[in-house]
């Protein structure tokens, strides 16, 4: 009897040991900590969905991370029965390999990218690691693109091209000078990521400038991955001066920022994250500012308020089909293109320059009625979905 008792107690022990292990993919961080915050001092409830998701995460407090948070965990987790495991912050690309070595290994059925401290590295991890994998923001330079199209397990990409990204910022930079703007600040927040060298490097030529000598895209992206950062000095304007630019996170450019200010620009131009870290003190300055960021309510206020004149953003449910194209692999259906390679489509950005614009960008798309809704998705999400249907679906919307 006192045998059986014991067999009975080890045999609980293993089960719960065994219960442990099996949720562990459900922590929200992948070093076992609490899921990220949303910035407000609280975060979504995790998910509970039967097929797990491992999400790389680089910025946890910015307007359009958490919107693209809040449409999966709280829109697409409970209608496809599936849970988002997100990081904490990755800074380096050895914290980007870890957290997926820890997904792979507690069972997540695939990697969703928002982070690009080295994308390569991520799908040869992936590889090895037999799990699929897809960029969700961001995309891949050609030539990385022509090196991993090929892969197993590298699903593909669904977002701005580089070209669009350097689009989007030539577009902000040329309407601010011909509306006038004179001297010009500029903040480029995670420079040397690669999409935020590509929209630096339209402000440039869209406010006229060239930098280096050169107005060709390739030579100045180059030159200021090399220099990571922009150089001043290499700047020479047409009518437009480049009268301050800095780099960083948040509280770490306290001083950069005042030093901006107090270089009395005629606007602001952000090339990412202003709307998060500067909003208010631009505001209060009386400085017009500008940004390539997201349709959120923050911003919302900050263009009604007038401080925020123009914006290029994604909407929250722009991430849509990337789902959908993991999901579709995760249920059997890997969607490629004609020669078998993965998924490259580009999206634009939507601008916004009145409250009244932004209002009726974003008035499809919040809630229970995004604009990648449920049946939306659905119309892809199946056995026979194609490339082609899967391209339709996103150059419509």
């Amino acid at each position: 009897m006192k045998k059986k008792l014991i067999t009975m107690i080890s045999m609980v022990a293993v089960v719960a040991m065994l219960v442990f292990s099996l949720a562990a993919c459900g922590n929200g961080s992948s070093d076992g900590g609490a899921p990220t915050g949303s910035g407000s001092g609280s975060a979504p409830a995790p998910s509970t969905g039967s097929i797990k998701i491992g999400v790389l995460v680089a910025d946890v407090s910015g307007e359009e991370a958490q919107g693209f948070r809040s449409y999966y965990e709280n829109y697409i987790a409970p209608n496809y029965d599936v849970q988002f495991v997100y990081t904490e912050q990755l800074s380096d690309a050895a914290s980007e390999k870890s957290a997926i070595e820890k997904f792979a290994s507690q069972g997540c059925a695939a990697i969703l990218s928002l982070s690009s401290s080295d994308r390569a590295l991520q799908i040869e991890t992936c590889e090895e690691n037999e799990i699929y994998y897809a960029i969700v923001s961001g995309m891949l330079d050609d030539a990385q693109y022509e090196q991993y199209k090929g892969y197993e397990y590298f699903l593909g990409q669904v977002g701005p091209s580089m070209e669009t990204e350097y689009q989007a910022g030539y577009e902000m930079g040329k309407y601010f000078a011909e509306t006038g703007a004179k001297k010009i600040a500029m903040y480029g927040a995670f420079i040397p990521n690669p999409m935020h060298v590509y929209r630096a490097a339209g402000v440039l030529a869209g406010i006229g400038a060239t930098y280096g000598g050169t107005s060709d895209m390739g030579a100045v992206v180059g030159q200021i991955f090399g220099d990571q950062g922009i150089d001043l000095s290499k700047v020479q304007g047409n009518g437009v001066e480049l009268v301050s630019y800095f780099q960083g996170y948040g509280d770490t450019t306290a001083d950069e920022l005042n030093a901006a200010i107090q270089a009395n620009p005629d606007a602001f131009l952000s090339v990412g994250m202003a709307t998060t870290f500067f909003a208010q003190q631009l505001s209060t300055a009386n400085i017009p500012f500008s940004d390539i960021d997201s349709f959120t309510s923050a911003n919302n206020a900050s263009m009604k308020d007038g401080s925020l004149v123009y914006l290029a953003g994604k909407y929250s449910s722009s991430i849509g089909p990337v789902f959908a194209l993991v999901l579709n692999a995760i249920n059997g259906n890997v969607i490629r293109d004609a020669e078998g390679n993965a998924v490259s489509v580009s999206q634009g950005f939507r601008v916004a320059t009145t409250a009244e614009e932004f209002d009726n960008l974003v008035k499809n798309d919040s809630g229970e009625n995004p604009i990648f809704s449920k049946e939306v998705l659905d119309t892809v999400i199946s056995g026979t979905a194609t490339y082609d249907d899967f391209v339709a679906l996103v150059e419509s919307n």
